[in-house]
Order: structure tokens, then C-alpha cells, then sequence
């Protein structure tokens, strides 16, 4: 699984109301969500991100509640995948559970900046900042994930399974 895209980057601590303002939970739609998506953090950021786009920041990125709103809206916004320098647990579980692809890796946050382009490759593991030319290695996804994505999360995934057997 490749995933190529433009980044949009930001700093340390983009907690989930940073991700999707309180103010909007009273909706579970992922195209709502979208509209608001880093609204506080950025407010251009839902009306410039394109279909593909990857998200870069710095640490303890989805710190706060353990509300999914903030992974569906950044999926809905059009984001691929996200890249930082550490996660939040509940955030790294939820993005898993909703099939968005989520990188750790601190020297590519380091030397990218917004507007780059980015090259993920989960099966080999590798990020290349393809703007820079710089390639780093991160740890390869295990078949599991795969197979989580692909099912689109981790519900479809699991009554896959049941099904089969």
C-alpha cells in the first residue's frame, strides 16, 4: 500500500477539539465533520485540502478525548494518512479502528514542511519526502493492518471474519 500526497503541516499537541471543535459532535456525519475539520487550528485547512493530502505534525498528535469524530472528520476531509512525531494511544487505536493509515516518524516531520509532497510505502516501510529527496525508514505495517484497511476499519473487518467462519 503506496500512498503519495500533499502535506499540510502542523505543531505539537493537535489535540481531538483541536481536530473537530467540541461544538460540532452533536453530528456523526463525516461530510459535516469535514467542514470543521482543524477549523480552531487552521480555518482554511477544510476548504483547501484536496482528496489524498497527508497530514504532518509534531508530538503527542489526537491527545485529549477518546472521541472518533476527530479521526472521521480527518478522513472525510480527504486526508490519506498521518504522519507525526508520536500519537496519542486512543488516537493510534481509533485511526486502526477506522482504517486511517497513521506514520511515526520524527526525522520526516522534521524536514517537511506544508506543500511538500510525501511517498508512503506501509508494506517496505519507507517515507520518502519526495519534494527533498529524502528517504527514512519506518516500521513496516503487519498483514493484520492491511487486512483491517482494506475492509475499510476494524467492525467490517471483524464481521468479515465472522462471516467466513
Amino acid at each position: 500500500m503506496v500512498i503519495r500526497g500533499k502535506v499540510w503541516k502542523y505543531g505539537d499537541d493537535i489535540d481531538t477539539d483541536k481536530i473537530i471543535p467540541a461544538r460540532y459532535l452533536n453530528t456523526t456525519d463525516p461530510s459535516e465533520l469535514a467542514k470543521h475539520c482543524l477549523e480552531d487550528e487552521d480555518p482554511t485547512f477544510a476548504s483547501k485540502v484536496s482528496q489524498g493530502d497527508i497530514l504532518v505534525a509534531g508530538k503527542n498528535f489526537g491527545s485529549g478525548s477518546s472521541r472518533e469524530h476527530a479521526v472521521i472528520s480527518i478522513k472525510a476531509a480527504g486526508v490519506s494518512a498521518v504522519v507525526a512525531k508520536s500519537f496519542a494511544r486512543i488516537f493510534f487505536r481509533n485511526s486502526i479502528n477506522r482504517a486511517l493509515p497513521i506514520v511515526e516518524c520524527p526525522e520526516v516531520v522534521d524536514i517537511t514542511e506544508t506543500g511538500d509532497i510525501l511517498e508512503i510505502d506501509l508494506e517496505k516501510g519507507v517515507v520518502r519526502n519526495v519534494t527533498k529527496n529524502k528517504e527514512f525508514a519506518i516500521k513496516p505495517f503487519p498483514k493484520v493492518l492491511f487486512n483491517i484497511f482494506e475492509h475499510g476499519g476494524l467492525m467490517n473487518y471483524a464481521k468479515a471474519r465472522l462471516k467466513k467462519s
